[in-house]
């Protein structure tokens, strides 16, 4: 795997152990941000920059979904293109379901940040298990 991979896998370690400031040391000012449509947390799409995506994407995921892992289980390196195959898991507080959801990410790198996310997952897991 090459050092875009690399950066990206470090995410999702940094993000397991809770170490948010190392995740969002990736990216840069200028990211853009896309969560899947038709998902809760695509009401903001695009999320432009570091602290917008921190207080509108993260914080409401891990303030809602207890004990909220992101499993990464393939890392495909392109270059300036990584893709992650993984799951999400957790129990969503408000309504006790259980989540085991499947996602690929796909980063944007360029100069050593990350520059552009998209996030695809299964939507309608997630609907049912927030409540929406």
């Amino acid at each position: 795997m090459g050092a875009n991979g690399d950066m990206v896998s470090g995410i999702y370690k940094a993000f397991a152990r809770g170490d948010v400031p190392a995740v969002l040391g990736t990216f840069d000012p200028g990211i853009v941000w896309n969560e899947a449509e038709g998902y809760r947390f695509a009401a903001g799409n695009p999320y432009l920059g570091p602290q917008v995506i921190l207080e509108n994407v993260f914080l409401p995921l891990v303030t809602q979904v207890d004990g909220f892992v992101v499993t990464p289980s393939n890392v495909i390196d392109g270059g300036d293109s990584v893709a992650v195959e993984g799951r999400y898991t957790g129990t969503v507080k408000a309504t006790g379901m259980r989540l085991d959801a499947q996602f690929v990410h796909v980063y944007g790198v360029r100069d050593g940040k990350i520059v552009r996310f998209q996030q695809y997952t299964d939507t309608a897991q997630w609907m049912r298990a927030l409540g929406d």
